[in-house]
C-alpha cells in the first residue's frame, strides 16, 4: 500500500514535458488545414511536444501507400511513437467484400511494417467520418451511402475492427464529429464540398489526436487556432466526453505492455520461468541473486537456499516498460507476488487518473 501511495504521489506531483514523434500517412483529410501542425500547436499550449512528419498526397489509398517508397522510407526511419494511418472515409465505408479486398490487407501490411521498424511505437488508425449528405450518386445501389449516419456507422465499425485485429489504437475523430453533429449542429465541421474538414473539423481532429496520443484531458489545451474561444471550448469538451472519458472504447491503452509470468520448481533450487506477458517484447529477468537473463522463458538455478525477489521487465528499451515481481523462497515456505502491474495515466492531471 505504501508503495502505491508513493507512486500516486509521484504521479500527481511530477510535471514533465512529454515529447512524441508522430508520422502521418494519409491523404487530403490529413493535409487539409495542416492537421499535424494543429496537433503540434495544441500540444505545445499544454506543455507537450509533437515532432511530426507526413506523407499525405491527394486521392491516395492505403494500397497506394503500400507501393509508395516515400511512405515506406518514412516508416522505416523508425523512432516513431505513433504512425497515423488515414484512409479515405468513403473507402472504409464500402461493402464488406470491398473492405475485405481493398482495405484490410493493406492496413495489415502497413501495420506490419510499422511494427517491424518501430518496436516501441504504435499504429494509430485515424477514424474519419461520413460525408455530410452521404454519396447520392452511389446511394441507389448501396443504401449505406444514402445518409451521413449510416455511412459514419460503417466507418467507425471498420476502424474498431482494425484496431482490435492488429493490436493498434484509434484516434476517433469521426466519433467526435458525430457527437458535435448531434449536440452542436451550429459548428460547421465540413468544407463546402461536404466531405473534407473545415478548420473547425481539423481542429476537432487535432484535439482528438492530442488526447489519444498523450491520454490527457483536452481541456489542458489553450490553443484555439483562429476559432472563437466558445467554439474551441465546445470542441475540447466534446473530445473530453467522447475520448478522454472513454479511452478503452477506442483501444487506447488496451494493448499496452503487461508483464506477467509463472514459475515451477524443477530441481534442487532450479526453476522454470514461463513468460505469460501480453503485448510485450525484449524481456529482462532479474533473479535477485546478482544474475539476469534476456531469454523469454529462462531456467535458473539459485546457488544457495534463500528468499529471492525475481522481477521480469518487458519493453525495457521503450518508455512504456512493464514489470512483474514475485518473492521466491527456495526452501518452499511459501512464495508470494510482491507487486502487481500498475499503470497510471495521464500525468499530469487536473481531474481524474486511470
Amino acid at each position: 500500500t505504501a508503495a502505491i501511495f508513493s507512486l500516486l504521489f509521484i504521479s500527481f506531483c511530477s510535471f514533465s514535458q512529454e515529447t512524441k514523434h508522430v508520422l502521418f500517412i494519409g491523404n487530403s483529410y490529413t493535409y487539409y488545414n495542416d492537421l499535424p501542425s494543429l496537433l503540434a500547436q495544441a500540444a505545445s499550449s499544454a506543455g507537450d511536444v509533437v515532432i511530426h512528419d507526413s506523407n499525405t498526397p491527394p486521392n491516395v489509398s492505403w494500397q497506394d501507400h503500400v507501393n509508395d517508397l516515400q511512405t515506406s522510407d518514412k516508416i522505416m526511419q523508425g523512432n516513431w511513437d505513433y504512425v497515423s494511418l488515414q484512409e479515405a472515409g468513403r473507402a472504409t465505408g464500402g461493402s464488406d467484400q470491398y473492405v475485405m479486398d481493398n482495405i484490410y490487407p493493406y492496413a495489415n501490411e502497413l501495420n506490419n511494417l510499422i511494427e517491424e521498424y518501430n518496436p516501441c511505437g504504435e499504429t494509430l488508425f485515424y477514424m474519419t467520418w461520413g460525408e455530410l449528405n452521404g454519396v447520392p450518386s452511389v446511394c441507389p445501389n448501396y443504401p449505406p451511402f444514402c445518409t451521413y449516419e449510416e455511412m459514419d456507422d460503417l466507418i467507425r465499425e471498420r476502424h474498431l475492427i482494425m484496431a482490435e485485429n492488429y493490436e493498434a489504437e484509434t484516434s476517433p475523430v469521426g466519433a467526435v464529429w458525430r457527437y458535435l453533429h448531434e449536440n452542436n449542429p451550429g459548428i460547421d465541421l465540413y468544407n463546402p464540398d461536404g466531405y473534407h474538414p473545415s478548420l473547425a473539423g481539423s481542429y476537432a481532429g487535432a484535439i482528438t489526436f492530442y488526447t489519444s496520443i498523450f491520454r490527457k484531458d483536452p481541456n489542458l489545451v489553450s490553443f484555439d487556432s483562429t476559432l472563437s474561444p466558445t467554439i474551441a471550448n465546445t470542441i475540447r469538451d466534446a473530445v473530453r466526453v467522447v475520448v478522454y472519458d472513454n479511452l478503452s472504447n477506442w483501444f487506447i491503452g488496451s494493448h499496452d505492455p503487461f508483464a506477467n509470468y509463472s514459475y515451477s520448481k524443477i530441481g534442487n533450487r532450479e526453476y522454470q520461468f514461463v513468460n505469460t506477458s501480453m503485448f510485450s517484447n525484449n524481456y529482462l529477468w532479474n533473479f535477485g541473486d546478482g544474475l539476469s537473463s534476456t531469454d523469454e522463458n529462462p531456467i535458473h538455478q539459485f546457488a544457495d537456499d534463500g528468499i529471492y525477489t525475481v522481477t521480469l521487465t518487458t519493453n525495457f528499451f521503450c518508455g512504456n516498460a512493464s514489470s512483474k515481481t514475485f518473492v521466491i523462497n527456495t526452501l518452499g515456505l511459501g512464495d508470494s507476488s510482491k507487486e502487481s502491474y500498475v499503470s497510471l495515466f495521464p500525468n499530469p492531471t487536473e481531474s481524474k487518473i486511470n
